[in-house]
């Protein structure tokens, strides 16, 4: 198949088999980044710089969690671990055929090195509470 820039076939040309970027999708990230812009502003100014908290649960939350004082990473990481913990512990008994050796090693070792990693991650986020506590009573 000759194709209009003096080739056969259309895998060795880069004009040809580049993806290319239409108008409209220009103009949406265009306005896409004007807006973000504008949004990083107006929530910066709203919500996190105010001193004062406001009445209303759901805008208090939401001044906390734009301004981090409530950190989400803990419950993310825990609900992570139950989910590996709980997939390890399942696909290990698919070893069960194969081989028992494996199948032990893997619930007890995989579920194991599950654990340890959970845990060393943890860690991280615990000081982090903790340093943030130290700083509150030294204020």
């Amino acid at each position: 198949m000759y194709n209009t820039y003096g080739n056969y076939g259309y895998g060795n040309n880069l004009v040809t088999s580049a993806p290319t970027m239409g108008t409209g999708e220009l103009v949406w990230l265009i306005i896409s980044l004007v807006v973000a812009l504008a949004g990083c502003f107006v929530v910066y100014f709203v919500f996190v710089q105010k001193k004062e908290n406001p009445k209303q649960k759901f805008l208090a939350w939401l001044k906390d969690f734009l301004r981090f004082d409530k950190m989400m990473i803990e419950a993310i990481l825990k609900i992570s671990y139950y989910f590996s913990a709980i997939f390890i512990t399942l696909s290990s008994f698919s070893l069960i055929s194969t081989s028992f050796i494996a199948f032990l090693l893997m619930l007890v070792c995989g579920n194991l090195l599950a654990r340890v990693i959970a845990e060393a991650v943890l860690i991280k986020v615990m000081i982090w509470k903790n340093t943030t506590e130290i700083k509150k009573h030294l204020k």
